[in-house]
């Protein structure tokens, strides 16, 4: 699997262990980062690139999921997911790895570098590459719906109204 990642300098140290141990398990892995560390660095422009980059290859048919890294992980998951065809969950222990992937066919995680010990990204790592799409019919529905939102905002009528 191809496996696009990107972060900032609060991610940098974890970005580069975590890329040699993605290619000691056989990963293609594509780096979108900072090339050094640099405390003034901004995370959108990485993010948003490793997001095209996963979209890209997936229309292509190419298997590929992204990775992004920051303090908390927050602002890189809104980053990425202004990119169409994106869905980035924000990740914080195994079960939120594997639900990302399960239940609403993630293709970015995002984890906050700060806040997790290197053990411990690796494990959200591979539950979530290791994690298929259920292919539930009410999952599937409701991603459906946010690519109608994406694409044309189209949402269902209000039950309200």
């Amino acid at each position: 699997m191809r496996i696009h990642i990107a972060t900032d300098h609060a991610g940098l140290e974890f970005s580069t262990r975590l890329q040699e141990h993605l290619r000691g398990a056989g990963h293609d892995v594509v780096d979108h980062g900072p090339v050094e560390y640099d405390t003034l660095d901004d995370y959108p422009a990485f993010c948003i690139r490793a997001a095209q980059a996963v979209v890209t290859d997936q229309s292509t048919g190419v298997e590929a999921l992204g990775v992004v890294f920051g303090g908390s992980g927050n602002g890189e998951q809104i980053a990425a997911n202004k990119v169409q065809g994106v869905r980035a969950a924000l990740v914080w222990n195994l079960s939120t790895a594997e639900l990302a992937r399960q239940h609403n066919d993630a293709n970015v995680i995002s984890i906050g570098a700060r806040q997790h010990t290197f053990d411990e990204v690796v494990s959200f790592i591979e539950r979530f590459i290791g994690t298929p799409f259920s292919g539930d019919e009410r999952h599937a529905r409701r991603i459906g719906q946010i690519a109608d939102f994406e694409r044309d905002g189209s949402l269902l009528p209000d039950p309200r109204a």
